[in-house]
């Protein structure tokens, strides 16, 4: 999983003369595909029906994907795309679509959080404008504390499509726009929330802003795929002995407890990947070859 790096090191510190540097280059080119391809290939995918957490869910892997199961999912986002270490329970892909692939879209880790059994009484009644402005600022206050911790501030643009609940099937489903410091492009992070008997499924994508149509034309099948298992679904609560979440559908959107766990691990992820920053890398390179001199 370490060969990308070991390209890209080798790369950059090459110091030889201008046509040997051409050919040097050629050259690294095709062992950096080599990686890429080498990692790409390591995968191992799984399709059709696929239990979540020892059977706590079913993930009936959408026609057009394919899905990376917990320890494969780990290493991709921990090794490769940089993340810190935490649990996942895996990470669906469009097919077409690898970690490490250049022309990356995007990605949908699936978690759990066993926070309790979510009331959704307040859904009719929340103000989606009020709760944006109050995420907008959140995230203001949070900054010091991304920067202190080496992360890029972040600012929350607004809803890149906003807060939807499915009442009958409890789910529910929002879309940020967020800007990172140092970025020319904005980040879409696509959330999915799958309520049930003691926590919720989180299904969290995110790829480039300009990727929402394309996500659009995906939600359905996404959202349709997955459902807890008989005696963990919403309707299986027992008062008498299940914990209930401290906050309701307002507090799920706005991430309150996620942002004193210290929320900017959640929202980083995917954000900065290898595969980009290779890509950038060797542009630098190849301008400084080149005396900087754009193609025609």
């Amino acid at each position: 999983m370490r060969k990308i790096v070991i390209v890209l090191t080798l790369l950059l510190s090459f110091q030889i003369n201008a046509q040997e540097e051409v050919d040097s280059l050629t050259l690294n080119l095709e062992l950096y595909q080599k990686a890429l391809d080498s990692i790409n290939k390591s995968f191992t995918y799984q399709y059709g029906e696929v239990p979540l957490n020892d059977g706590l869910a079913i993930l009936n892997v959408p026609e057009g994907f394919k899905f990376l199961d917990s320890e494969q999912s780990k290493r991709v986002l921990t090794d490769l795309w940089g993340n810190p270490p935490g649990e996942t329970l895996g990470l669906l892909f469009p097919e077409d679509m690898t970690p490490m692939h250049d022309a990356f879209t995007y990605a949908v880790e699936i978690e759990y959080s066993e926070d309790g059994y979510i009331e959704d009484e307040d859904a009719e009644d929340l103000d989606y404008d009020d709760l944006l402005e109050e995420m907008q600022e959140d995230i203001k206050t949070a900054n010091p504390q991304r920067t202190a911790q080496g992360y890029p501030t972040m600012e929350l643009v607004g809803w890149a499509s906003p807060p939807y609940y499915d009442q009958e099937n409890k789910k529910l489903h929002w879309a940020k726009e967020l800007k990172f410091e140092d970025t020319d492009m904005n980040t879409l992070n696509y959330n999915i929330r799958v309520l049930g008997r003691k926590g919720y499924l989180n299904l969290n994508a995110i790829g480039d802003i300009n990727m929402l149509n394309t996500f659009n034309t995906d939600r359905d099948n996404i959202l349709h795929s997955v459902e807890f298992s008989p005696g963990n679904r919403y309707s299986d609560f027992n008062p008498d002995i299940d914990k209930v979440a401290a906050y309701g559908i307002g507090g799920l959107i706005a991430g309150k407890i996620l942002a004193k766990a210290g929320f900017f691990a959640i929202l980083l992820k995917f954000w900065k990947f290898i595969a980009i920053g290779a890509v950038a890398l060797f542009s630098a390179f190849r301008k400084k070859l080149f005396g900087g001199k754009e193609d025609v």
